[in-house]
C-alpha cells in the first residue's frame, strides 16, 4: 500500500510521527512518502521538529513559504499536484487543520485519489477560525475520518457524513507525547532558566485573534506584566506574535517575562511538564496539558477540544487582564496545594498531577483512546481498507 503523508506545519509533525513509525513496522505491507509543503518554512519552525521525533527528512519539499490565506493554499494546490499525479499513492493521510491539510485534500478530491484524514470532526463553531472552514471542508471531502475523541463523532454525524467513514481511533498527539515525554525531562531547560517545577507559568500564543489586533494583544500583555510580578512567566515567542508585537513592546516586555524563540518539541514539553499553568490558545497544547495534567487556561471564548474541558485540566478565560490573572493564580494555588497533600495518580501518567482549577476535589479522567496507540489503530484500519 502506499501512503503519502503531508506536514505543512509544527502540530502536523506530532501527529504524523507516530504514524509513520507504525508503518514502518510493516514494511512488507506499507511504501511511504513524506511530502512537506514548507507552510513553517524556517528551522525553528520545522527542522528541529524532524530531529526532536525522529522523524525522516521529507521526500518531498514543496517550500510554498508564508502568504495569505489564497496565496498559501493556492501554492500547496499548485506543487503538490504534480507530485500525486507522479507517485499514484492509494491513500494521502493529511492531518490537523492547517491550510496544507485542506489544501491536499482538495487535489486529491479532484484527481480521485483517497484520502484519510487524522484528527476529523473537532468543531469549535466559530466560522471566523480559518482552521474551522479547513475542518469543515476538508472532512466533507475525506473518504476516511480518523477521530481523537466521541464528541468528534457526533459533529460529524451531525453534518451528515456516511457512518462508515467515521473510525474513532484516539489521539495521535498523545502518542508522540507518551512516546517523547522520559526523554523530554531529561532536557535541561528548566533548570538552565532557573525555575522551580510548579511555580512557573508557560504562555504560549500565535492566533489572530488574540495576536493580530495590537490593542487585544497588549489586553493579554498586560496580564503577563502582572503575573510576573508574583511568578516567572515563561513565553517562547511565535514568528507572528513577535512581528505583531514589534521590538519596542517586546523589549518592554522582556523587562518582566522570560522571552524565548520558538522552541523544539522536546524542550516544549519538559517546560509544559514541570510547569504550574499553561496560557495558550493553542489546541494541540489543550490536549498535552490535559495528559500531563497541567492547569491550562486557553484565551479564547471556544475551543474545538471540549474533551479537554470536560475531562482534562483545560478552562476558558476572556481575553482581559483581571480574568486572566485570576485564573493563573488560582491555578498555580491548585498546583501548589497538591504538590504540598495527597496527590491525584492518573492511570495514563502514574504520576502526582495537580487538579484543575475548577476541580477542587483532584478527580480527572483522560479521555477516551488517549492511551498512545492511536497510531496502531490507524494502521489496522488502513489495512483493513484495502
Amino acid at each position: 500500500m502506499k501512503v503519502l503523508h503531508v506536514v505543512g506545519a509544527r502540530p502536523n509533525f506530532m501527529k504524523t510521527a507516530p504514524i509513520m513509525t507504525a508503518m514502518a513496522r510493516r514494511p512488507d505491507r506499507f511504501e511511504q512518502l513524506l511530502v512537506h509543503t514548507g507552510q513553517h518554512y524556517d528551522d525553528e519552525m520545522s527542522a528541529v521538529f524532524f530531529r526532536d521525533l525522529d522523524l525522516p527528512q521529507p521526500d518531498r519539499y514543496l517550500e510554498v513559504g508564508s502568504g495569505s490565506h489564497a496565496q498559501q493554499t493556492a501554492r500547496v494546490m499548485t506543487a503538490f499536484e504534480p507530485v500525486v499525479e507522479a507517485w499514484q499513492p492509494d491513500w494521502v493521510l493529511v492531518v490537523g487543520d492547517v491550510n496544507s491539510t485542506l489544501a491536499c485534500t482538495l487535489v486529491c478530491a479532484k484527481l480521485g485519489v483517497r484520502v484519510a484524514h487524522v484528527e476529523a470532526g473537532l468543531r469549535s463553531g466559530d466560522r471566523s477560525m480559518p482552521e474551522e472552514i479547513n475542518r469543515l471542508v476538508t472532512d466533507q471531502l475525506a473518504d476516511l475520518l480518523f477521530t481523537p475523541s466521541r464528541d468528534a463523532d457526533e459533529n460529524l454525524l451531525g453534518e451528515g457524513i456516511a457512518p462508515e467513514k467515521i473510525r474513532f481511533v484516539g489521539n495521535v498527539m498523545i502518542d508522540t507525547l507518551a512516546a517523547n515525554l522520559a526523554k523530554a525531562r531529561t532536557r535541561p531547560i528548566v533548570r538552565q532558566l532557573g525555575l522551580a517545577a510548579g511555580a512557573y507559568a508557560l504562555v504560549t500564543l500565535h492566533r489572530p485573534a488574540n495576536v493580530d489586533d495590537r490593542g487585544d494583544l497588549e489586553e493579554i500583555l498586560q496580564a503577563l506584566r502582572s503575573l510576573a510580578d508574583q511568578v516567572p512567566v515563561v513565553f517562547p515567542l511565535h514568528p507572528r506574535t513577535r512581528q505583531s508585537m514589534g521590538p519596542a513592546t517586546a523589549a518592554d516586555l522582556a523587562a518582566k517575562v522570560t522571552l524565548l524563540e520558538p522552541l523544539g518539541y522536546l524542550d516544549f514539553v519538559a517546560l509544559l511538564a514541570s510547569a504550574g499553568v499553561v496560557i495558550t490558545d493553542s489546541g494541540g497544547v489543550q490536549e498535552e496539558s490535559t495528559y500531563l495534567g497541567v492547569p491550562c487556561l486557553t484565551v479564547r471564548p471556544n475551543t474545538e477540544r471540549p474533551v479537554t474541558l470536560t475531562c482534562g485540566t483545560n478552562q476558558l478565560v476572556p481575553r482581559h487582564r483581571t480574568a486572566i490573572v485570576a485564573a493563573a493564580l488560582d491555578a498555580l494555588a491548585a498546583t501548589a496545594h497538591m504538590a504540598a497533600g495527597a496527590p491525584t495518580v492518573t492511570r495514563a501518567t502514574r504520576k502526582p498531577v495537580a487538579a484543575a482549577p475548577s476541580d477542587p476535589t483532584g478527580a480527572r479522567s483522560l479521555p477516551d483512546l488517549w492511551d498512545g496507540h492511536a497510531a496502531e489503530r490507524i494502521v489496522q484500519v488502513l489495512l483493513d481498507e484495502a
